[in-house]
């Protein structure tokens, strides 16, 4: 049986900056490849690509809506 990893919200939106580049991806203002960009060299990006790898780009989004929704940060 597989087992299902979860993505670390936690960590990925500890900082404002990381706060601030997800939410541009989750309403539509940055791309994939924006935001991938944006996080290089942070300790989220790698767990954002996963996401993105895993789930897709629209599921990404929505995710990632539903997150920043359930913190109360910004939608």
């Amino acid at each position: 049986m597989k087992t299902a990893e979860t993505t670390n919200w936690t960590m990925m939106l500890e900082t404002r900056k990381t706060q601030r580049i997800l939410y541009n991806f989750a309403v539509g203002k940055a791309s994939v490849s924006q935001t991938t960009k944006s996080l290089a060299f942070s300790e989220c990006a790698g767990e954002f690509r996963q996401l993105v790898r895993t789930h897709g780009a629209t599921y990404a989004r929505r995710l990632t809506r539903k997150a920043l929704r359930y913190r109360g940060l910004s939608i």
